[in-house]
């Protein structure tokens, strides 16, 4: 009885959110179902030396080439094929809209505690993770490593943060795009909610630099389905006074319709770019998210 108890609180995000802290939901989460059951989809077989670049805090001492730093006066890493092949960062919006929560934990909870088990598997299997979030600049930011404390930093920097004012996510992409100095694995977990033709512009000039994108569209379930009846105060997450009481029967109809034509659009524009869709709600197990998006992706690994 105490083994099913287990499987099935770990299986319901808001319930997880009750065992503690992201370090502890991250390991369920990840060692409860991963570890052993798939193959990385990201690793590659190669450690041929590449390249020298700059060193960056949180980089691993033992990288530095010493001779160099001898010449220049500067610190450079040596870069290896499987490193580069390698850099993973999880990018997590924290803009307002971010905060919204129906019957389940908020949209931000639920993107931080799958960035969590994302990176805690990630250097699991000694990959090279990083962490950036932000609203309406960057907020947070811990460039990719192997470190042993790496995990903890990220954790810590996920648990400090909290849903903040509304950016354009776009915008924002475009921002970061050039500091992302090696080709890397880019995790972006947000709601998508911006201007869409500004929105996959970002996405898609992530693309041409040669960044591996994964998107993971996270929607409360209220939002896919407006299931409210009776006059209803909404609150704009994004703009503090915004509120106006409707009547749901008068923007169900109209507010579906356009939600669905967002996520097609949305669906059309990332695989017209390469870049992995996954859209979820907040009341779908983690496992089922790892687990599907894992096999698939090792499925297309394994046909390229």
């Amino acid at each position: 009885m105490a083994a099913l108890q287990h499987t099935t609180t770990t299986e319901d995000p808001t319930a997880l959110a009750r065992f503690g802290g992201l370090e502890v939901v991250a390991k369920l989460i990840v060692e409860g179902y991963m570890i052993g059951q798939h193959k990385s989809p990201f690793k590659g077989s190669s450690v041929e030396f590449v390249e020298h670049r700059q060193y960056y805090p949180g980089d691993e001492i033992r990288h530095i080439d010493w001779r160099a730093y001898g010449k220049t006066g500067h610190y450079y890493v040596k870069e290896f094929e499987e490193e580069t092949n390698l850099r993973s960062y999880l990018l997590v919006d924290c803009s307002g809209s971010m905060a919204f929560r129906g019957k389940t934990i908020s949209k931000f909870d639920y993107a931080r505690q799958l960035a969590a088990a994302m990176a805690y598997l990630l250097l699991s299997q000694r990959d090279s993770c990083g962490l950036i979030t932000f609203d309406t600049q960057v907020a947070d930011r811990r460039e990719p490593s192997t470190n042993r404390d790496t995990f903890g930093q990220i954790v810590k920097l996920l648990e400090g943060r909290t849903p903040g004012k509304e950016g354009q996510l776009g915008g924002i992409l475009s921002q970061i795009l050039p500091s992302l100095k090696r080709r890397s694995l880019v995790f972006l977990f947000t709601d998508a909610f911006d201007e869409l033709e500004r929105l996959t512009t970002s996405l898609k000039q992530l693309r041409m630099a040669q960044h591996d994108v994964v998107l993971f569209q996270i929607t409360a379930p209220e939002e896919e389905t407006f299931p409210y009846r009776q006059p209803t105060q909404f609150r704009d997450l994004e703009r503090a006074g915004h509120d106006v009481v409707a009547d749901p029967h008068r923007l169900r109809k109209r507010y579906l319709e356009r939600f669905q034509e967002f996520r097609e659009v949305l669906i059309r524009q990332c695989g017209a770019a390469g870049i992995d869709l996954v859209s979820l709600t907040t009341e779908k197990p983690y496992h089922q998210v790892l687990g599907e998006f894992l096999s698939t992706r090792s499925q297309r690994k394994q046909q390229r």
